[in-house]
């Protein structure tokens, strides 16, 4: 399974897309959050998002994926099929993690944050790579493959807060998939919570905003 590193970087078609910034100087702030945005969108919209947590304590940064989708295919395809763009997704991750520890901000203040294809991501960036991280929160998403292999995923997340909302009529994600990434997340030594919210879209609600505030408090007050 492939990781992320900084010594061989993957090179793919997000490594030359723009990561845009937002909100505290990282040497200031109280902690930051990696936002990744869905497939059809872009860095600006996921950024807007943080408009909902009335927080401006922290440093926001989203890549932008190479036209406007991190891969091609249902994150439920066989993994090979996303290829190149899963492991450039990944990798784009990895590097904006590593600048942030570079310019002074630990794993424990760093929170993943994405939606639908951007929280797959996110998700599968966390189980492949872990550590303790400030949070991981997943709206409307889950970990990608056509079969998930719980001894795949090696090493602690050491009571990282997972947050995984979504609908359980979701079009793109189904619910087996949320609770199945969730049960590995919680092998990983995860704290993890799952919301499931019947009969909604393919959105995010002010329930699941609240969930997000909490780990993002949990991580700004430390």
């Amino acid at each position: 399974m492939f990781q992320a590193n900084s010594e061989n970087p993957f090179k793919g078609p997000h490594q030359s897309g723009q990561t845009l910034t937002a909100g505290a100087d990282p040497g200031s702030a109280s902690g930051a959050m990696i936002m990744i945005h869905g497939r059809g969108a872009t860095a600006e919209s996921i950024l807007m998002l943080a408009n909902e947590f009335g927080e401006n304590s922290l440093h926001l940064t989203a890549p932008q994926a190479s036209g406007f989708q991190w891969y091609p295919y249902s994150f439920l395809a066989p993994t090979e099929r996303n290829e190149p763009g899963l492991s450039s997704g990944l990798q784009a991750i990895h590097d904006i993690r590593m600048s942030l520890n570079e310019q002074g901000v630990p794993d424990k203040k760093i929170i993943l944050l994405g939606f639908s294809q951007g929280a797959c991501l996110a998700s599968e960036y966390v189980a492949r790579h872990p550590a303790r991280y400030g949070g991981l929160i997943a709206f409307s998403g889950g970990l990608i493959g056509d079969e998930l292999n719980p001894d795949s995923y090696m090493g602690s997340l050491d009571h990282t807060p997972v947050f995984m909302g979504c609908s359980d009529i979701d079009p793109h994600i189904p619910e087996e998939r949320v609770h199945e990434s969730a049960d590995i997340f919680k092998r990983l030594g995860a704290s993890v919570q799952v919301k499931i919210y019947p009969q909604m879209g393919h959105t995010v609600n002010e329930d699941e905003i609240h969930s997000a505030k909490e780990i993002i408090q949990s991580v700004i007050s430390v």
